[in-house]
Order: structure tokens, then C-alpha cells, then sequence
């Protein structure tokens, strides 16, 4: 058995620990407070918006901006955010492992480059050996629409341009604080398919499944344009993709939060429980201490005698 003062080191140790992951989760917490609230304000009108980009696609046939035309699949850019650092449980794992799954169906038909948003997978990525065009770093806690400009300009001019056939996005969608999802989406060429696909997945935290009748979610409206309708259309389109990308962006910073919260919140139970079993060990062991040092004074006394 440890002495008591290797014992009392520890749990003067453990309880040091215990006061930095408590710290660790207040602050997560007051930071995760502010992500969501900002995540779920922009919502509805991420949901709406790309609600009129689908009553448009639906006249495909009549647009010819490019990012409403799918062609064949043969390079493919994926931006993937994580965060900076660790200490937020599986957010980074399921991400990546997400990614990585993806990447073994890549082939030689198909080359996938990235974008890396957060050093957990920059650092990833380079280790398999994969081609980054480019990584942010220094994005604020607190984000904003014109702090993605530069990562949303840089997707759509890559697809523009004919370098990629199709951008995808790695991003963890907010759930909940206990719970995160994963998830990969394509954002360019902008499809009614994918794009639907978006609106569900929005409009699931948003409304319940009774609050409107198919017919009304499905509606189809008329749009008229003035000027040139490819420009206008582009120009939207721009926009809203940018937006969703921004969303994107509030979805991952809430469930990084929310899940070092979690982590912190644990690892602060997990010390206490720790301080209690070695507070037990320590008094076992001094009363061990006091039992021989009684029984060696009683075995003195005894030979003098």
C-alpha cells in the first residue's frame, strides 16, 4: 500500500485537476449558450431561404448558371470542419471517421481534395496523405457571416471555374448538448434533391411533424424576374449557398461546445469520485498507521515490564 503522503500528493493533485476541468466547463458552457442561441435564430431563416432556392430549382431546365448544372463527377472538393483543439469528446472523431469512410471509396476515377477548417483535421488529413488546397485556422469562437466569406468565395470560384465537379461539406449538426450528429452534405451544384434533403434536415429541430400538412411544405410558388434572370438567379444562389455554409459553420461551434461541456462535466465527476476512493485509501491507511503504532508501543511496554 502507498504511504499517506504519496496518497495526500495525489489527491491534492486530483483535485487541482478538478478545479481546472471545472473551470474548463463553465467556460464551455457560457460559450456553448451563445453558439446556440445564435445557431438556432438562424435557422428558420436558413430554412426559409433555401425553401425559395428549391421553388426555383424546380424550373431547372430554364437555368444555365453553373451552379445548377450537375456534370459528370470526376474531382470533388470537400471542406471539413473541426476545431483547434481537443478535449470536446467525439466531436472530432465522428467527423473524421465520417470523412475517412468517405474516402475509401475514392478511386482513380474520382480525386477528392480538401479544405480544412479547424487543426484536428488538417492534422488528420495530412497524415493520410491527403491534397489540402488550404486551411483556416484563426476563424473567432464567436463567427460571423463575413468571417466565412473568404471559405465560401473560395468553393464556389474553385466550382466555377471547372476545377472541381462537386463541393461537399463535413460539419456536425446540433442536436442537442448531449447529443451531435455528423454529417456530410453537398452544397454545390445546388439540386432539388440535395437541397430538399437540406430543408429536412433543418426543418426537423424547427417543426413537428403535425404543425403543417405536406401540401403546405411542398408548395410551389411563381417567381417573376426582372433583368436578367441568370444573373439574378446566380447571384441568389451565391448568396444562399454562402448562407448555408454559415449554418453549417453556427452547427459545428454549438456541438463542439456543447460536447467539451459534456467532456468537462464528466471529467470533473470522474475527480470527485477519484478524491472519494483515494480519501478512502488514505484513511485505511492511516488508520493502519495508527493500529501497528499502537501495537508497537503496547509491545514496548509490555518488555519493560
Amino acid at each position: 500500500m502507498a504511504s499517506t503522503k504519496e496518497i495526500k500528493r495525489r489527491i491534492k493533485s486530483v483535485k487541482n485537476t478538478k478545479k481546472i476541468t471545472k473551470a474548463m466547463e463553465l467556460v464551455a458552457a457560457s460559450k456553448m449558450k451563445r453558439a446556440v442561441s445564435s445557431t438556432l435564430a438562424s435557422r428558420l431563416y436558413a430554412e426559409y431561404s433555401w425553401e425559395i432556392l428549391t421553388s426555383i430549382a424546380r424550373n431547372t431546365e430554364k437555368i444555365t448558371h453553373p451552379l445548377f448544372l450537375e456534370r459528370e463527377v470526376k474531382n470533388i472538393l470537400l471542406l471539413l470542419i473541426t476545431s483547434n483543439r481537443g478535449l470536446c469528446g467525439a466531436y472530432n472523431t465522428q467527423i473524421i471517421k465520417k470523412v475517412l469512410f468517405l474516402l475509401k471509396k475514392e478511386n482513380e476515377n474520382i480525386k477528392i481534395d480538401i479544405i480544412t477548417i479547424g487543426k484536428k483535421g488538417d492534422m488528420m488529413m495530412r497524415r493520410v496523405g491527403k491534397n489540402i488546397i488550404a486551411s483556416f485556422f484563426e476563424l473567432p469562437s464567436n463567427i460571423s457571416l463575413s468571417d466565412i466569406v473568404p471559405i465560401s468565395e473560395l468553393a464556389i470560384n474553385e466550382y466555377n471555374l471547372k476545377h472541381y465537379d462537386k463541393v461537399l461539406i463535413a460539419y456536425t449538426d446540433f442536436v442537442s448538448a448531449l447529443s451531435q450528429k455528423p454529417n456530410i452534405k453537398q452544397i454545390i451544384p445546388v439540386s432539388k434533391t440535395s437541397l430538399k434533403e437540406l430543408i429536412d434536415t433543418l426543418g426537423d429541430d424547427l417543426r413537428n411533424k403535425d404543425e403543417k400538412p405536406a401540401s403546405q411544405t411542398d408548395r410551389t410558388t411563381d417567381y417573376l424576374f426582372e433583368g436578367d434572370q441568370d444573373l439574378l438567379i446566380g447571384s441568389l444562389a451565391e448568396k444562399l449557398t454562402r448562407m448555408q455554409i454559415y449554418q453549417m459553420f453556427l452547427e459545428s461551434n454549438a456541438s463542439e461546445q456543447s460536447s467539451r461541456m459534456v467532456a468537462m462535466k464528466n471529467a470533473s465527476e470522474a475527480a470527485g469520485e477519484m478524491i472519494d476512493d483515494l480519501t478512502l485509501v488514505f484513511n485505511k491507511a492511516r488508520q493502519s498507521n495508527i493500529t501497528r503504532e499502537i501495537s508497537e508501543i503496547s509491545a514496548g511496554m509490555a518488555s519493560v515490564s
